[in-house]
């Protein structure tokens, strides 16, 4: 019987979906296991090889985990708003919804053909009203809460209200704004509604401010700073600059020492923690006030070296600080704001990265030191960031390399504050230099010096001891259109609530998705975009009477808002009364294995675990991190194909060089023995032989379908291909056996290259269970692998033998008769290996793993069901679909993910009896299988009784019998 792939896969996908075989329920009494996958963006490229990588992996462990007895949730959803479907619908005026239904739909289908077992009946879409209701709710939960640094954790704004009634603010420990004006009991009690949501707004976990924001002119909207790459936008590549905006932000740095403990309970790969331990950026200092001289205005810098203060020769800000338009001076002016303009075209990243550039522009303002009352000059410099820290240091070239470098291009004054340390870049990295040149310090070293200088500023009240963190609390507007939309309207122009039970707020029809003309976001180009407070509904813009009805938020929330909890809606995803109901958060309480990649360390799962941490303040959830382990899975590279093409002064001759005339000097080196042909292709293209000598030659991706496996292009395919338009005339230079070939390369696998290899095509030729083995077996999981193709062959053979394994010629044979000691120990050498494999995520070995055992099996013409059936179970979470049917064929009416995974016995691996290799003067002569508990005597004694042994002898005495018991016998004489 053959092993006809298609149908059986096709059969057991229709069954699986029909009986719902790997629905999650609350109501069992066996242990709880919650696998997930980081969900996907469906995009109109639809999946390619490189993305079920980790989607096999999870399903493997999640197969295993239910043969082990747990009820296992292992669901999927979309992440289904984002920028690049209201792109395309800008491109074609075709609404996101359309364009990402369509995309599901693609996804659906190519997840479903690989043969995945995931609890469909629990899908989420961000893009859904029902799922981003609970978006819309959380957002207002944020918003109707504080920080308390006393409990150290976030409280209901009731608890911070009934605060301010009874003693106003002077006492209240809270992460806040900045300079917060202190009022008693009285005066809040007589400050008007305005005036007090006014104060509110202040300390609320979410709230409005003017933020200095990476907005991107031609997209129109802002991004967050991991959605930007080498100073302009991730998709697309367009300009980003920074400028000042009022926008929605959270709190999130309330959250930055809780992150950090937080990642001490949790199984994450160190390098995504240190990742996150970086960018909250924990530092221990002083916060240090300079005053500006004449006038009241001061200075906060923060530094992790007090210490240093008597080194400190000028000032430096971030161009965007709001002082310097406050302090420059009429003088300098037009050098500061131009200086300005240039910096807002770099990103922070670009900024951070560049050690090399040095740049800057003085205000013509001082400020005072404020232990020496000397005048500093206030400099300004994009190597300071406003996002950081204050936005000012106080400039100790002695102590800083950009300092110094800054110092030394504009020449600035330079301070040796350190004792045997001379003045040179760098100088100050001596950590057991003491302090020099201060009555106050000299002498100290710096952990002194240190305690002393905090003692003093604190004590001289300009100054106080710190911890500071580089987390800065995260943008959370939009201005597009495809995204959820703010449960808030707007009153005398304070922002409101719209009540929870009046949820969702369902994103409006427009008929453009660009900005309005006059800069408001797209949703600004809505009609029917207004909140009715009596009737408690949307209405149109015209009924708008700023007394009842009143204008909507335009902005809308980012796309990390819906992939913030996502993984708890999966736990109850139908209800309509809480966003998770508490029974099923108390059954499920977080994510025991969550699989994605490492580029999102610092955007999603930063956000995330802050979400979820609020979340838990508010009695909502059951545990403070969501996810307990986490793999970051490698990337599966494509061979890319280029093609070589001839350029002439600077521009394309539409005219094409097989690969191997070109070496890595770019040099012609065939053209020695072609020359005269290689002359006379450019010149049928208008060249003459001079010309030719000034050819440049460029290498530009192929589509890989059109490269066949010894790197030869199929020309016409080439020059028909759709997008290869320009190239339809092309003319090609072949090889000399008539061939054209490409270059290959491994790099990542993206539409952009045409190195994508669609998974659709894979199961059609050789199977999903194949395609799941092959990506497995690659290599480890966390690590980069390139695809080969070819290379599926191997693993599709493995399969078919497996298959013969349970036949004789057209017939299932498996029967019932007691296996042998030799096919005992290779089933439990296999499940023990195995399952030790997938405990350790070591999927690749397993693969070889299986391939030995069925052909240890094959060569014993093992068909023994006790052998026959365990080793289906093993192979089951790999290769699902073959091991249905053959389970089926084996008469179970169950599906085998309802078997329990095969117990190891250590007792088919012990070897109770030894082959003796029995040599006669250290030639072995034939071999004999004896126990391995008997004694010298008894093994002598037997092999000397053996008639092998009489027939070597013929009667002769030996003169010396030499046993090494487990190994050898040797008869000498």
């Amino acid at each position: 019987m053959d092993y006809n792939f298609n149908e059986i896969e096709a059969k057991w996908q229709k069954y699986w979906s029909e009986n719902q075989t790997f629905k999650a329920s609350e109501t069992t009494d066996k242990p709880k296991y919650y696998v997930l996958d980081m969900f996907p963006y469906p995009s109109g490229a639809g999946l390619h090889v490189g993305h079920p990588l980790g989607y096999i992996a999870s399903d493997i462990y999640a197969r295993y985990k239910r043969h082990q007895g747990f009820n296992v949730l292992h669901p999927q959803g979309y992440d289904s708003f984002g920028l690049p479907a209201e792109q395309y619908a800008i491109q074609t005026g075709q609404h996101p919804a359309i364009t990402t239904e369509t995309n599901i739909a693609t996804y659906r289908r190519q997840l479903d053909k690989i043969g995945f077992s995931f609890d469909w009946s629990r899908e989420v879409r961000t893009s859904n009203p029902d799922y981003y209701k609970w978006t819309q709710w959380i957002f207002i939960q944020l918003f109707d809460s504080w920080y308390d640094l006393e409990s150290n954790k976030a409280e209901a704004i009731s608890t911070l209200i009934s605060i301010f009634e009874k003693s106003g603010n002077s006492n209240v420990k809270a992460v806040s704004d900045e300079g917060i004006a202190v009022f008693s009991s009285e005066d809040w009690n007589n400050y008007s509604k305005v005036e007090k949501e006014a104060v509110l707004l202040q300390y609320r976990m979410t709230y409005l401010s003017e933020t200095e924001v990476n907005w991107c002119p031609f997209l129109g909207t802002v991004l967050a700073n991991d959605e930007i790459v080498n100073g302009v936008s991730e998709r697309g590549g367009h300009p980003v600059v920074r400028k000042k905006m009022k926008q929605w932000s959270m709190r999130i740095s309330a959250y930055a020492q809780r992150m950090l403990d937080g990642l001490e309970k949790i199984d994450w790969p160190q390098p995504l923690k240190d990742s996150q331990t970086n960018w909250i950026g924990r530092s221990q200092g002083a916060s240090v006030f300079f005053d500006v001289e004449n006038s009241e205005e001061k200075i906060e810098v923060f530094t992790t070296r007090p210490d240093t203060i008597f080194g400190v020769t000028f000032m430096t800000l971030a161009p965007e600080h709001d002082l310097v338009s406050q302090i420059v001076t009429k003088d300098q002016k037009e050098e500061v704001e131009a200086y300005i303009e240039a910096t807002a075209k770099r990103s922070e990243r670009d900024r951070m990265a560049d050690v090399k550039t040095i740049s800057g522009a003085f205000t013509g303002a001082y400020a005072i030191h404020p232990f020496t009352g000397e005048k500093i000059a206030i400099w300004i410099g994009d190597y300071v960031l406003a996002s950081y820290g204050t936005g000012a240091v106080m400039a100790v070239p002695c102590g800083d390399q950009r300092d110094w470098d800054f110092a030394k291009h504009f020449e600035i004054e330079i301070k040796n504050i350190f004792e045997g340390v001379s003045v040179a870049e760098g100088a100050c990295e001596d950590k057991t230099a003491k302090i020099a040149n201060s009555d106050m310090l000299s002498g100290l070293n710096v952990k002194k010096a240190t305690k002393l200088a905090i003692y003093e500023m604190e004590k001289r009240g300009f100054g106080k001891g710190k911890i500071n963190y580089r987390l800065r609390d995260a943008v959370f507007s939009r201005q597009r259109y495809w995204g959820e939309p703010f449960p808030v309207y707007y009153k005398d122009g304070m922002p409101q609530m719209i009540n929870p039970k009046h949820l969702p707020i369902v994103l409006p029809e427009v008929e453009k998705y660009l900005p309005t003309e006059d800069g408001k976001p797209p949703l600004g180009n809505a009609d029917v975009w207004a909140w009715d407070t009596v009737n408690n509904k949307v209405v149109d813009n015209s009924e708008i009477n700023n007394s009842t009805v009143w204008p909507l938020e335009l902005n809308t929330m980012p796309g990390w808002a819906g992939s913030s909890w996502y993984f708890n809606r999966y736990m109850d995803p139908s209800n309509t009364e809480a966003f998770v109901s508490k029974a099923a958060a108390d059954y499920w309480q977080d994510v025991d294995l969550y699989i994605g990649g490492s580029e999102h360390a610092t955007g999603h799962l930063l956000y995330a675990r802050f979400w979820q941490k609020f979340l838990f303040d508010r009695g909502h959830l059951p545990t403070d991190e969501f996810a307990k382990k986490l793999i970051n899975q490698g990337m599966i590279l494509g061979t890319s194909a280029f093609v070589l093409e001839a350029l002439f002064d600077g521009k394309s001759l539409n005219a094409f060089v097989s690969a191997e005339l070109f070496d890595k000097d770019d040099y012609i080196t065939s053209v020695h023995r072609r020359w005269d042909e290689f002359v006379g292709f450019f010149k049928n293209i208008g060249l003459s032989e001079s010309d030719v000598s000034d050819l440049k030659f460029r290498w530009i991706h192929a589509d890989v379908s059109l490269v066949n496996s010894s790197d030869e292009l199929d020309v016409e395919a080439f020059r028909n291909h759709p997008l290869n338009k320009d190239f339809k005339d092309a003319n090609f230079l072949h090889s000399e056996d008539g061939a054209f070939r490409t270059k290959r390369e491994v790099e990542k696998m993206s539409k952009s290259k045409y190195n994508v290899v669609n998974p659709d095509v894979i199961c059609e030729e050789y199977g999903a269970d194949s395609l799941r083995l092959f990506e497995m077996f690659l290599g480890p999981l966390e690590q980069a692998k390139p695809w080969k193709t070819s290379g599926i062959s191997g693993v599709h053979s493995f399969l078919k033998k497996l298959w013969k394994l349970y036949h004789q010629g057209a017939s299932f044979s498996v029967v019932d008769a007691t296996p042998t000691k030799d096919e005992l120990k290779t089933l439990h050498k296999t499940i023990k290996k195995v399952q030790e494999d997938i405990e350790n995520f070591s999927f690749n070995t397993s693969v070889s793993t299986f391939m030995i055992a069925v052909n240890e099996l094959s060569a014993l013409k093992c068909n023994k069901r006790e052998i026959l059936e365990p080793l289906l179970v093993l192979v089951s979470p790999y290769a699902p679909h073959i091991a249905e049917e053959l389970w089926s064929k084996l008469g179970h009416e169950t599906s085998i993910a309802t078997a329990s995974f095969p117990v190891f016995d250590e007792s088919h691996l012990v070897e109770s009896t030894k082959v003796y290799p029995v040599s006669f003067n250290g030639k072995m002569r034939f071999t004999l299988e004896l126990s391995l508990t008997l004694s010298k005597d008894e093994i002598e004694e037997i092999v000397m009784k053996h008639e092998k042994t009489q027939a070597q002898l013929q009667g002769r005495t030996p003169k010396k019998v030499i046993i090494v018991p487990g190994k050898i016998v040797n008869i000498v004489g």
